[in-house]
Formats: C-alpha cells, structure tokens, sequence
C-alpha cells in the first residue's frame, strides 16, 4: 500500500493507494498556519488515521510506504528543508522527525517533482521517458521524471526553471517593469522566470501595462471578451513561457512538458505556446508535446505516493 502526503501552504493532503493505481482513501486537513511542531503533529494523524481507516476496511494490508511531496527540498549538505515557501519548514529536519514520530522511513520530494512523477506514471504522459513538469500558479516549480522516476540532482534543485532569467527578456523593451526597475524575485535575483509566468508575476506585470485585473483568471476573461489590452497581454505571456519552455527543451529534450497549477487551464495556451516556442527551439523539428495534467490539483498528492519504486 502507498501513501502519499501533499504537505501544501493551506491544506495538508493524504491518499492511499494500491500498487495498481486505484485510489481507496483520501482526506485533506488545513495546514496549521508558521507552525512546524503541529505541522507535524497534522502529518502523524494523518498517517495514523489513514492506517486505522485501511486496517478496518481492507483486509490484508500491512506494509505501507509513505511519500511526501512539499514545497521545498531537503539539502542534500545538512538533511534540512531548504528553498521552501512555507517558511516554517526552513532549517528544519522534517524528514528526520517524521520517520522517529511514524516509526518508519519515508521519501521526501519537491512537490513539483511529485506532479512530474504523478502524469509520467499513470497521468497525461504515461510511459513517456522523459518529462518536464511545471506547476505554475504562485510560483513555477519544475521537476524531471526520467523512466517514471524523479530526478533530484546533486543540489536537490533539478528542475528549478523558474530562478533562471526569463531568456531574451535582455533584448526586449521594458515597458512591464515597474518605474523601469528590474523586478526582484522573493529569490533575491531580478527579472526571474517566475516573476513573469507565476499567478502573481502575470498579474503585476499586467497592472504594469495599464490593465486593471483582480486575478490572472480575470485577464484571461477579458481577452476572451475581445479586450485588445488584455488578448495583447496574453499574446506575450504565451511568448514569454513558449521562451522559457524552449530552454527546456534545448537542455533536456524531453517527450513531454506537462503544466500543472491553476494557470495550467488557459487552454490557449495548449495551441498556441508549441506554435511559438518552435521560434527558440535549437532544431528542425518540435516533437516534444505541450499536455494539461491529467489529476489536476491532485497531481502532487498522487505522485508523492509514487515516490517508491515498485
């Protein structure tokens, strides 16, 4: 039996599946707010609810692996969560404290690596060899699956796309910076891909350009009602990831590049952004498909679940 734990900013999420895929339990609980001793608290009775509930319902379990997706990393130097942004979580040996408070390893991952895992297993790419994986909705997280298998690298950053400078933004004018300033990333670099593809990023850079929006949801409603500001808008935000994608495919070449996270369903996006980014491609051809994640949102928790080999 697998479990597999989306440890998020506002909810916790546990689901318990059978090594055949099928899901047979699921519950999600609020994420205690900057608080890591009950965050921890939280994941344990998750685990030990989902345990009980199994026990009760299905006969003939008794082995269990748990996966946990979070957003962040374990640094591969101290064994300490790094580059989270639930900041509570930084500095702190949360994979060490789980598995003295369950009693038995776990495998800890970044949560975009889970969504990559998730949709090359049994998702949208399933059985692909290799696939890039984005969430892009507060941030752009980025993960590699290889053989269905996450790739963590040596700095456990594989996959971090989006604190690279957005390629060719150098060239272009500067009209969506604020006062003509770079904008600075929570990173500390400026100009980063995130600080324009991101729900925050996109929607700044619109307010920058004039446009009055409340979400990046809204930017995209109005273009579909034909407002020329906002259609304009798009038309270079689906530049700006077919360019950044682009330097994906140059590096890693991967068969398929899945989007996750709420602006993953702008489906303008699914037609026009391969259109685009076969500008910045280093070959005569673009095999590499452009595919929405199959379990949406639940996408993490699924892969988090994934995390052990067969």
């Amino acid at each position: 039996m697998r479990l597999g734990i989306d440890l998020g900013g506002t909810k916790i999420e546990i689901i318990a599946l059978m090594d055949d895929g099928n899901e047979i339990f699921r519950h999600r609980v609020n994420t205690p707010q900057g608080d890591y001793l009950q965050t921890v608290n939280a994941i344990v009775k998750l685990v030990e609810q989902t345990k009980l509930h199994i026990a009760q319902n299905v006969q003939g379990i008794a082995d269990f692996t748990i996966g946990i997706g979070i957003p962040g990393a374990v640094s591969l130097k101290t064994g300490l969560i790094k580059n989270a942004n639930s900041v509570c979580l930084i500095g702190q040996p949360l994979q060490a404290d789980l598995e003295k408070h369950l009693g038995q390893s776990v495998k800890i991952n970044n949560d975009a690596n889970c969504l990559t895992v998730s949709e090359a297993t049994d998702g949208a790419a399933a059985g692909l060899d290799v696939v890039f994986g984005v969430i892009i909705g507060t941030g752009t997280g980025g993960g590699i699956a290889v053989h269905q298998q996450a790739i963590t690298g040596v700095n456990a950053i594989a996959g971090e796309w989006g604190h690279n400078p957005m390629p060719g933004f150098i060239h272009q004018k500067f009209e969506c910076r604020e006062n003509n300033e770079p904008v600075r990333c929570y990173c500390g670099q400026s100009d980063c891909i995130e600080t324009f593809l991101s729900g925050p990023g996109m929607l700044q850079r619109f307010k920058h350009l004039g446009g009055v929006a409340e979400s990046p949801q809204e930017i995209v409603v109005q273009a579909e009602a034909g407002n020329k500001n906002a259609d304009d808008f798009m038309s270079q935000y689906e530049n700006w990831l077919a360019m950044g994608l682009a330097s994906i495919i140059n590096v890693l070449d991967p068969d398929a590049i899945v989007l996750g996270g709420g602006l993953s369903n702008i489906e303008r996006l699914y037609q026009n952004v391969p259109t685009l980014w076969r500008n910045f491609v280093f070959s005569d051809q673009v095999s590499t498909q452009l595919l929405k994640a199959k379990y949406g949102d639940s996408s993490g928790v699924r892969g988090a679940a994934w995390l052990w080999p067969a």
